[in-house]
């Protein structure tokens, strides 16, 4: 178990930089907070993405899922309740928590007795949870919901960073995307201005025509003219970061 705020924050940071994209950085951080927060736990942790409900994207084992799918059924529990108010919540005895009463019988089939979830926020705003669940009873006292929450803290940082990096990536890509369109569709205008010997903005005008009256995109259509003329498919343009 690490020890300490200190060694809690480089464990999130190396996890955010030694995963490849953002669905192994929330596994890596919900198998790592089962070291931070106390022993014997599993973990769950939820996102709302915008416009669907929300589900677990990252667990530490099936059990983990199986209790948060729970949630999810039945429309609420420990962690949409902390994700919906945006504070913790804790169950120390499921056979005796009334406010989530199903839920805590369905939990205690799977011999989990007790639960913890804290809120993630990005960007200000509620977005998540991470979901404890233990196999003992009253398993997050001071100590473990102390580490809990400031786990939760560094993750909602991490977390929204590799989210922006994310949308930055998705970004790149379709700049990339649309370099490469750019340097087909001029590689076509050149066969057609050739074979047309007219300007640019005419050659232009002759493709996009085609292109509306059969239905073809303009770089699918761009693409058959090159390779109609030079017998091999149009190279993609090399990578702007490599510039």
């Amino acid at each position: 178990m690490l020890n300490n705020a200190r060694d809690d924050l480089i464990g999130v940071q190396n996890a955010l930089l030694r995963t490849e994209n953002v669905e192994q950085f929330l596994h890596e951080l919900a198998v790592l907070s089962t070291r931070v927060v106390g022993e014997g736990l599993s973990c769950g942790l939820t996102l709302r993405p915008r416009g669907r409900p929300p589900l677990t994207v990252a667990c530490s084992d099936p059990l983990a899922s199986q209790a948060d799918g729970t949630q999810y059924e039945l429309g609420d529990g420990p962690c949409l309740h902390a994700m919906r108010l945006g504070h913790p919540v804790r169950i120390d005895d499921m056979s005796s928590h009334e406010q989530w009463a199903e839920f805590c019988e369905q939990a205690a089939t799977l011999g989990l007795h007790s639960a913890f979830a804290v809120p993630l926020f990005v960007d200000g705003a509620a977005a998540g949870a991470l979901n404890w669940y233990s196999r003992k009873l009253s398993a997050f006292g001071e100590a473990e919901t102390k580490r809990a929450e400031t786990f939760a803290r560094h993750a909602s940082g991490a977390l929204t960073l590799a989210l922006r990096l994310a949308a930055c990536t998705d970004l790149n890509n379709q700049l990339r995307e649309s370099m490469d369109s750019r340097a087909v569709i001029d590689q076509a205008l050149g066969v057609i201005m050739a074979t047309e010997k007219c300007p640019q903005d005419h050659a232009f005008g002759i493709l996009r025509t085609v292109s509306q009256n059969t239905n073809v995109k303009l770089r699918d259509l761009a693409s058959s003219i090159v390779a109609s003329v030079s017998g091999e498919p149009p190279q993609p343009s090399a990578p702007f970061e490599d510039g």
